[in-house]
């Protein structure tokens, strides 16, 4: 039932990153869930317009082109009117707060239309990078909730999780096998564990159980490339990066894992949205800036407690002392156990 001043058409906009929409698509599908009758309009980019799988009736999702076709201040303006004309929009819940989104906010506020914007609480962040503080801070997720909120738009989280096992791409897991996905890479270096302690990581499991396969998670020429070095010399081993598939099919696989290994990196937010349990390994930056898996469980972090972390929000800051030794000194055994840890508990519930 309709409330005074509640809106009909909500836009909401986060063109970027993978993992900032991962993030976002629990409490996108839980809003739109608990207001049937709300009409929404996601605005993102093309490649991540396909993360929404299995999405609500009332969820209209457009990629769209912000470096060619909606360039520029001009561009943007051009897209906010299309916005406005086309779906009559009345409230937008500006969930990334950049540049691109204040041109489309401000002209929707020209036209009355209210308009909710992301506290990104970067003073609290600033403090946790310069050691001022060392505390849990406000989640990504509970910052998308309250924009929700700002519009009057409150809430329960019901999304479960996406539920899709079927794939094309590899033959479905067999009876008595364990499936462990383990994604590598991330885009900055202070987020990666060594290569080469992960092969140690990888060896160790695979010597552990008969019965466990690996799959390998990545993107891009170079990472393919390492991955298939990998799968050539281990057997029970195969990379997802190197199959032709979507993130439908990616998610279908993350179902089907019974645990991941993963970086500070958006594979570790799209295994969450399977809710596939992640043992994820941190180096420069830290879950308590607000970027920790949603509902992964924090005993299932590995990291060590360096004073000199974090050393930035997003990773992009080259370690201080050269060496990255807050990822380096690492054991491949505690990655190993953890994740042991993690196959004994899902056998004992079941």
């Amino acid at each position: 039932m309709l409330i005074k001043d509640e809106p009909r058409k909500v836009l909401i906009i986060r063109f970027s990153a993978l993992g900032d929409i991962a993030i976002a698509i629990p409490v996108i599908y839980s809003v739109c869930e608990a207001y049937p009758h709300i009409k929404f309009i996601m605005l993102t980019r093309k490649w991540s317009s396909y993360l929404f799988v299995e999405r609500p009736r009332n969820l209209i999702v457009l990629g769209v082109d912000v470096k060619n076709e909606y360039k520029g201040v001009k561009g943007m303006t051009r897209l906010a009117k299309k916005m406005r004309k086309t779906y009559k929009v009345d409230a937008v819940a500006d969930l990334h707060s950049v540049i691109r989104s204040w041109v489309i906010d401000a002209y929707m506020k020209s036209c009355r239309v209210r308009v909710a914007r992301i506290d990104k609480g970067h003073k609290m962040k600033n403090k946790l990078i310069k050691g001022k503080i060392r505390r849990q801070l406000t989640t990504t997720h509970q910052r998308y909730v309250e924009v929700f909120n700002k519009l009057g738009l409150a809430f329960k989280e019901n999304f479960e999780g996406f539920t899709k096992t079927e794939t094309p791409i590899l033959p479905p897991k067999a009876d008595g096998e364990t499936w462990v996905a383990v994604a590598p890479f991330s885009q900055h270096r202070s987020k990666e564990y060594p290569l080469k302690k992960m092969e140690v990581v990888i060896k160790q499991l695979l010597d552990y159980d008969p019965n466990l396969h690996i799959l390998l998670f990545g993107g891009g020429s170079r990472e393919k490339k390492l991955l298939k070095k990998v799968t050539d010399r281990y057997a029970r081993t195969v990379s997802v990066a190197g199959i032709k598939h979507g993130f439908s099919d990616e998610f279908a696989l993350l179902k089907q894992c019974d645990v991941m290994v993963s970086m500070d990196s958006a594979n570790m937010h799209l295994a969450s949205l399977t809710r596939t349990p992640v043992v994820s390994i941190w180096g420069g930056t830290h879950s308590y800036s607000g970027f920790f898996g949603w509902k992964q469980d924090p005993n299932n972090i590995v990291q060590l407690d360096y004073p000199c972390r974090p050393c930035s929000v997003f990773g992009q800051t080259q370690c201080r002392y050269g060496d990255y030794h807050c990822l380096t000194e690492i054991k491949p055994e505690t990655i190993v156990n953890q994740v042991l840890h993690v196959l004994e508990n899902k056998k004992k519930n079941g």
